[in-house]
């Protein structure tokens, strides 16, 4: 079915949602401008990197170290303080950059770049594997996420690799070359979990042709990439396997260096198969899940011809009649729905960042983990589903029927009327069935309940 540019399918399927204080994108050349222009949402709601971070990873580890060494003599109290200092200082990390992930969200007037970032947050997925680095996260993503959102994968590929969340998460930082310096000394070998997510999840995909040497040649040629306490990322030389690697059939260098790697990388990331394997998933995260081959095939001409340029490929996408077609194929998972909800409420992102504790853990925390999405936990390195039946189940409906009912009332007062809030959520044709529930229902929360609760609003 060929279809054309439509404003309202511009902020819903390819954005964050509508609002009643933004006009929706009127073109799509508007969209590229905004995407490709100053990052407003990221200046106005700051998130540290890893670098800034205070405390930082260091200070948490030195603050156990002595609480371990003062154990049973007069200090264990103070150090046992001080280490709670900085939990309590880490938890409110977590929290207020999770708070200012949903405020630029919420306010973003180039909500497709909002989009973008949390579906490569989610391509390169990283989970927290402890109370240590469950703050590393969104600084993570800060880092080597949303800085190459529009510019060369093999930038974004090379930027998660590199990251320590990233090192620590996929146990890179206990991988050695077994007949490195250091493997020799200590007995020491490969850990393959980067180097298989790489490929099956990063680069080719589960469905592409490697084999398992593919996966031991590749993580014989990440030793030496490693995670060293305050001083960050670092390259071992001592930790890395000597001679030539041969990985999906290309040879690359005997030099143990970490150029060596940032060649490999670069090389990999331009890959047909890794054009394919992106363009699909871009496709099915915004279109359908079942996207129509030649919307795939002209994205994967973007990225192969382009050498992995973020920007063309996403121009690609936009510009293809069948992007927009008019069939909502997907479902807003649990923090797009939200995200989406209090955009069409008017919250300001301001008002995010000033949600108290409780009513952050009771209306977002909670609520997220009832929905099926527990904030920054997926199951796997896999990270989120995009079929709609893993999020549209009888506990995941209800969880967002619930919050549909509750949460607006805690955030908007007063809440708007619900005659008007259905064209503010739905834009100007809303569904007949959706405006006479609304315009009858006997509060105004239930209205705007039902008006969340619609399949209209859930479907984009």
């Amino acid at each position: 079915m060929t279809a054309s540019f439509d404003p309202i399918m511009a902020a819903t399927r390819f954005g964050i949602g509508l609002s009643p204080h933004q006009s929706p994108p009127a073109s799509v050349n508007q969209m590229l401008q905004r995407l490709t222009g100053r990052d407003d949402a990221a200046a106005r709601f700051p998130i540290s990197g890893m670098d800034d971070l205070t405390p930082s990873l260091g200070d948490f580890q030195d603050a156990n170290a002595a609480k371990r060494a003062a154990g049973g003599t007069p200090r264990e109290d103070a150090t046992v303080d001080a280490a709670r200092v900085i939990r309590r200082a880490m938890s409110t990390i977590h929290r207020t950059d999770h708070l200012a992930t949903i405020a630029r969200g919420v306010s973003a007037a180039d909500g497709l770049r909002e989009r973008l970032t949390h579906f490569w947050a989610d391509h390169f997925t990283v989970k927290a594997k402890n109370f240590g680095t469950h703050y590393l996260i969104a600084p993570f993503v800060q880092d080597a996420i949303r800085p190459h959102v529009v510019g060369r994968f093999s930038d974004m590929l090379k930027a998660v690799t590199f990251h320590p969340a990233m090192l620590m998460y996929l146990d890179q930082v206990s991988s050695s070359g077994p007949n490195s310096v250091f493997g020799q000394r200590t007995g020491r070998g490969l850990n393959e979990n980067l180097a298989r997510e790489l490929l099956e999840l990063h680069l080719v995909g589960p469905h592409m042709d490697f084999s398992q040497t593919d996966v031991t040649e590749l993580a014989e040629l990440l030793t030496g990439l490693q995670y060293q306490g305050r001083s960050g990322f670092a390259f071992r030389a001592d930790r890395a396997e000597p001679g030539a690697e041969v990985v999906l059939g290309r040879r690359y260098s005997a030099d143990a260096t970490l150029r060596t790697i940032e060649a490999a990388l670069e090389d990999l990331a331009t890959r047909p198969e890794v054009a394919r394997h992106i363009a699909t998933k871009l496709a099915v995260h915004f279109v359908s899940d079942t996207p129509d081959p030649n919307l795939i095939a002209t994205m994967e001409s973007a990225f192969y011809d382009t050498g992995g340029d973020l920007a063309a490929v996403c121009e690609s996408m936009l510009t293809h009649p069948l992007a927009w077609s008019p069939v909502r194929a997907k479902v807003r998972r649990p923090d797009i729905y939200m995200m989406a909800a209090w955009r069409a409420l008017g919250i300001t992102g301001e008002a995010i960042m000033t949600t108290p504790p409780k009513v952050y853990d009771d209306w977002i925390r909670k609520p997220m983990a009832i929905m099926a999405q527990p904030y920054l936990a997926p199951v796997g390195p896999d990270g989120w589903a995009e079929d709609p039946t893993d999020w549209i189940t009888p506990q995941g409906l209800a969880g967002r029927i619930n919050w549909a009912i509750g949460a607006p009332a805690v955030f908007s007062d007063p809440l708007p009327d619900p005659r008007d809030f259905v064209n503010d959520a739905l834009g100007p044709r809303p569904p007949a069935e959706v405006v006479f529930a609304a315009s009858a229902a006997e509060t105004r929360a239930d209205g705007i309940g039902i008006v969340l609760s619609a399949p209209a609003f859930q479907r984009i």
